[in-house]
């Protein structure tokens, strides 16, 4: 991309960000309700969509053979049943936004900005334990990271700048796993990301300049049990020995991008739409029909 091109680009993701950080702190405009930060409970969770790089075969294949069931053997012995029986199809996130509104999948497909390339030499490497906010005491996870260098990292960066300026709008308020006692943990930055695209954790473009936040990764362990510091200690064990059974990580590519329903703490329930990389295509999972 040219520095011209560049430039009209972050002009239009400026105007977009207008848009979507429309609302103030505790009221919204456009269907967009504010009023549940800096509330002391989490936000009632209704519904969850994502954007999402579902994990190709080549990525669970080998998780499956070396991590699947030693952490689960884990997750058992430190009392974690929850953890260990949490549904959720492996991906790496784009963007979530909250809306009750049962058409959000079909107005985020409408509104799916510029798609990346294919996404080849992705680097999956290092395991370790992540709190929502630090000592906010749940929701915590344990992840496995995304090598943060090459094109296809700069890719990613890039699309979840336009993603978050595309569906912020959708939202009907912020996610409610960033509300609560995370939102009271959260410094100014983080505070700031949830009153104007309801969630943590996105790229935005701010005055003129991109602002990157976004930490790319896949995770294993979706929990709401208090992150006390004898569970972190063990899980932070179960990461490192992790690492050594994959020290070198995992390379793949991502050649799809999925639309989907998510819980609470961001597990994926369902996908909805898959969207080729390659040519744009987009497939409603639940029949196979081809929709363009």
């Amino acid at each position: 991309m040219n520095r011209r091109t560049w430039t009209l680009s972050i002009a239009a993701l400026s105007a977009a960000f207008l848009g979507a950080c429309a609302t103030s702190p505790t009221g919204g405009s456009a269907g967009i309700d504010n009023s549940a930060i800096g509330k002391p409970e989490f936000r009632e969770h209704v519904k969850t969509y994502g954007l999402v790089y579902r994990l190709p075969k080549d990525v669970t294949d080998v998780l499956d053979a070396k991590i699947t069931t030693p952490l689960q053997q884990n997750l058992l012995r430190l009392g974690l049943t929850a953890e260990a029986n949490t549904f959720n199809l492996p991906h790496v996130t784009v963007v979530h936004i909250h809306s009750a509104d049962p058409a959000t999948p079909q107005k985020m497909l409408a509104a799916l900005p510029k798609l990346p390339p294919v996404l080849n030499g992705v680097v999956l490497k290092n395991f370790y334990t992540t709190e929502a906010a630090k000592g906010a005491g749940h929701p915590w996870w344990l992840d496995l990271g995304i090598v943060k260098s090459g094109a296809a990292y700069e890719d990613m960066m890039s699309f979840n700048t336009r993603a978050t300026a595309a569906f912020a709008p959708l939202r009907d308020g912020p996610l409610p796993r960033v509300t609560g006692p995370v939102y009271a943990k959260m410094g100014d930055a983080g505070k700031e990301l949830v009153q104007t695209v309801g969630v943590s954790g996105v790229n935005v473009v701010k005055d003129g300049k991109e602002l990157r936040t976004h930490n790319p990764h896949n995770t294993l362990v979706y929990s709401m049990a208090l992150f006390t510091p004898q569970v972190q200690a063990s899980m932070n064990q179960v990461a490192a020995d992790f690492n050594k059974v994959l020290p070198d990580g995992i390379t793949t590519s991502f050649k799809n991008v999925s639309i989907v329903e998510l819980a609470f703490s961001g597990n994926v329930l369902r996908e909805i739409y898959r969207v080729s990389l390659e040519d744009g295509s987009v497939y409603d999972v639940a029949n196979g029909t081809k929709l363009r």
